[in-house]
């Protein structure tokens, strides 16, 4: 069985448009990208190694794909840590407009993106790791079919732009299973699926009158 792990950044109020550069992605008039860059050091650097550190291939939506393949396949420095990985990865790619893919080693998922990640699910190999690809990310949420979050929670608000959980998301609990802060301000949080939204309820109450009785006897 594979995995689909979400690994994104975001701002305090769940921005998680153009991390990377100021061209990026201005979609909306957005004004700030590049905005985690400030915040990157060397310990930093090294969770984010962690995580590219385990076994996967790359689940992309079709703009976060344009993006990497219009830079990684031209990166030649061979000790680059992240191009000769993604260069050699397999790339799922979802995609309706798109029918053709010039990045090595990509693949298109097909018209039925839910079915194709289903049926990837059920087989044997790594992690399905999602980078950017906020639009499908909303399919997946709706869908059920994300296992594991890796947030990185950068220490400012973007006030705009597009959200790791849009419009509509589906309620749903998380677990928190690893968190790991970081000296520029940055948490790593790992959050797992765990069942629907609990409530309770901090209302004081009247006491009954068996608890009133024992109060009086206690006098």
């Amino acid at each position: 069985m594979r995995r689909i792990v979400v690994a994104t950044f975001t701002s305090l109020d769940g921005i998680m448009q153009a991390p990377g550069g100021p061209g990026e992605d201005p979609t909306g008039g957005f004004a700030f990208g590049g905005w985690t860059t400030p915040h990157f050091d060397t310990a930093l650097g090294a969770a984010m190694g962690e995580i590219f550190g385990r076994p996967f291939d790359l689940l992309l939506g079709r703009k976060t794909y344009e993006i990497f393949a219009a830079h990684w396949p031209f990166v030649t420095d061979p000790n680059d840590p992240i191009a000769p990985m993604f260069n050699s990865i397999t790339k799922y790619v979802a995609s309706r407009s798109r029918k053709t893919l010039s990045w090595q080693n990509s693949q298109l998922l097909g018209d039925d993106v839910v079915a194709a990640l289903k049926k990837l699910k059920n087989e044997d190999g790594p992690d399905l790791l999602v980078q950017g690809s906020s639009e499908l990310l909303q399919t997946l949420w709706k869908n059920n079919l994300v296992d594991e979050f890796s947030v990185l929670v950068f220490p400012l608000v973007l006030g705009k732009g597009k959200k790791l959980f849009g419009d509509g998301a589906v309620p749903a609990g998380l677990k928190l299973v690893k968190a790991q802060t970081f000296p520029t301000g940055v948490i790593v949080a790992n959050y797992q699926p765990d069942g629907p939204v609990r409530t309770g309820d901090f209302q004081l109450t009247e006491p009954s009158a068996a608890e009133l009785e024992r109060r009086h006897n206690l006098m």
